[in-house]
């Protein structure tokens, strides 16, 4: 997230907003004098975290909130594993505050500059067929609604709203705290290796169900699926963590460093991107470690991108990956970027893409600079053929209507959010478009 004068924008400069008023509150206090205030001149108030959705969603016309300052920890209990986080806290400081209590995330997405309550907000997910999304973790929160009230939600205040709260699209209120259930620390082995892509899609099932946590990258014009399998194992477990020069050069200088150089370049000179694209594969993800958590579930990503995400029945990922292989073919497009592929546990999460059933997931990019949109809306047609739900945070053009569809808890959420925010407070252009206005 950035702001230049009046102007806030988002990571992926996909969306911008000049708003009226900008606060940063550095309390639960502050929020709610914020929110009254906001509503006694009649303006729209949203809360924005590090900016990392690529929709609209965090857009702030009225009043902006930013909740940089409203980071840390409130408490935790290494006996139950119940920590409680103020909202703005960033996903990469939590382990850092977890450590001295012997605690850990159950599951974290691949980029952790996010906000906690940003990333439950949007339905952030990270892979493993046995795991779901970060708002799965959300044992409790604490909102401020459009009243200026605050609006405990756990298994003891108001426990039936929780399911709809943890992944509430900013929609319900403003989030200031949240409760996660954590696990005892653990150390993770890692795997990264290239496969024949077609011996992947084969295997799949197999691969998904041998593994904690599985996912593979596929570089279009290449015949190789860059495959990452981890597995948990207890914290006493000896580390054997990537050589610091080794990772340098991986990660830094061929994955961001010339990788920044040849997406830009392949604006100009889109021939450059095939032959790149083979050389990417045979020169990274051939590697093994053993490592703290959060260092093998995340990493660092600083080229900009773009990003579509549809959750797919799992059973619908083979077809629906194979038809967006054979759409790039047939179109002729040079894509700089690789289609990544993860999976999710079921969860009951009323607006989960995870809700009611085992998930998969495919992304497709494009570099900040190239226009994403006849790529993307020809592979979310494909996603659509194939029970897809598109990522809140992630681009798509769906409408309520057709989101209504595919939700079977749509009109539930709705109704709740009428009952919270009848006047909406809290509302913006996108939220409009995919929850109704």
């Amino acid at each position: 997230m950035t702001r230049i004068g009046g102007t806030w924008q988002n990571w992926g400069r996909s969306a911008s907003v000049k708003p009226i008023r900008v606060e940063r509150p550095r309390t639960p206090e502050g929020v709610q004098r914020a929110v009254t205030a906001a509503v006694s001149h009649g303006l729209t108030v949203k809360a924005v975290g590090a900016g990392h959705s690529f929709t609209g969603i965090a857009v702030a016309p009225g009043v902006l909130l930013e909740l940089d300052d409203l980071q840390g920890l409130v408490s935790a209990d290494a006996a139950t594993g119940r920590v409680t986080l103020l909202a703005g806290t960033r996903l990469h400081r939590i382990p850092g505050l977890l450590a001295p209590y012997g605690l850990a995330m159950e599951n974290l997405g691949d980029i952790d500059r996010q906000s906690i309550s940003g990333a439950i907000s949007t339905g952030t997910h990270g892979t493993g067929a046995g795991f779901g999304g970060l708002a799965t973790q959300v044992v409790g929160l604490t909102l401020v609604t459009a009243q200026g009230e605050f609006l405990r939600v756990d298994e003891t205040s108001n426990a039936e709203l929780l399911p709809a709260a943890a992944l509430g699209l900013g929609a319900l209120g403003i989030i200031v705290e949240v409760t996660l259930q954590c696990v005892p620390a653990y150390v993770m082995s890692a795997v990264d290796e290239p496969a024949p892509l077609d011996d992947v899609l084969a295997t799949l099932a197999e691969r998904v169900e041998a593994s904690d946590h599985f996912e593979f990258y596929w570089f279009p014009h290449t015949d190789v699926a860059l495959t990452k399998r981890q597995t948990r194992l207890p914290e006493s477990t000896r580390r054997e963590p990537l050589p610091a020069v080794g990772k340098w050069v991986d990660e830094t200088l061929l994955s961001n460093g010339v990788y920044r150089v040849v997406c830009a370049a392949g604006q100009l000179v889109p021939a450059i991107t095939p032959p790149f694209s083979r050389l990417a594969v045979t020169l990274t993800g051939d590697r093994q470690y053993t490592d703290l958590s959060h260092r093998v579930l995340t990493q660092s990503r600083t080229v900009r991108f773009r990003e579509m995400e549809y959750a797919l029945p799992i059973e619908n990922v083979v077809p629906a990956f194979r038809a967006v292989q054979a759409l790039i073919a047939q179109r002729g497009w040079r894509i700089e970027f690789p289609v990544e592929v993860r999976f999710a546990q079921e969860d009951d999460r009323w607006l989960s893409t995870a809700y009611g059933r085992a998930s998969g997931y495919i992304a497709v990019h494009r570099y900040w600079r190239a226009d994403p949109t006849a790529y993307f809306e020809a592979v979310e047609q494909i996603m659509l053929e194939h029970g897809g739900r598109p990522h809140w945070g992630k681009l798509h053009t769906l409408t309520a209507e057709r989101l209504r569809e595919r939700y079977p808890r749509f009109d539930d959420f709705t109704a709740l959010r009428d009952r919270l925010d009848p006047d909406r407070r809290f509302a913006n252009r996108y939220l409009d478009r995919v929850l109704g206005s």
